[in-house]
């Protein structure tokens, strides 16, 4: 699997030889989003970032959730169509479960999950990724959504993790 971080300001591709590789199209949307926040302004440019990831996996919608000490506050979505909460109790839906359990949650049917808060009506299955800065805190959660059911494996797992370490101190 390839590792893209950001160390001093410049991306870093390094392997890793204990998963899978990922597939070449993912590598590749993955050096796009980093080259884009490398670029800078990316917490003025947050509703591009979305949308590059969005569009890289086919997502029916992507958020960029602050943390706060309180709530979980939208700071870009892919779309111009809000969530149903654009902020919440850091206590609530599964963005809440992830902040607490300190990892990403994938849910393949929302609708039989009691932690699951509406988005939109239109959601099957979505997946939250909390996005840590250097020092391991959560400083934001990334969101994406699918109008599919179990539409989320583990490219997807990993594409998101790498793009929330990528884009975390965006959110500092």
């Amino acid at each position: 699997m390839a590792v893209l971080e950001i160390r001093g300001g410049v991306l870093k591709i390094s392997a890793e030889i204990s998963k899978p590789a990922m597939k070449d199209a993912t590598v590749k949307d993955l050096q796009k989003l980093g080259g884009f926040v490398l670029a800078g302004a990316c917490s003025k440019r947050m509703k591009q970032v979305t949308q590059m990831i969005r569009s890289a996996r086919d997502y029916r919608w992507v958020g960029i959730y602050k943390v706060t000490k309180k709530e979980f506050v939208i700071m870009a979505a892919s779309d111009d169509e809000p969530p149903a909460d654009p902020r919440f109790p850091i206590t609530q839906g599964l963005c809440g479960a992830a902040l607490e359990a300190r990892k990403p949650i994938i849910v393949g049917d929302v609708s039989k999950d009691p932690r699951y808060l509406p988005t939109f009506h239109t959601t099957r299955s979505e997946i939250i990724v909390p996005m840590m800065n250097g020092h391991q805190h959560i400083v934001g959660i990334l969101d994406a959504e699918s109008e599919k059911l179990d539409a989320f494996g583990p490219e997807d797992l990993e594409f998101l993790e790498r793009a929330g370490g990528l884009i975390a101190h965006c959110l500092v």
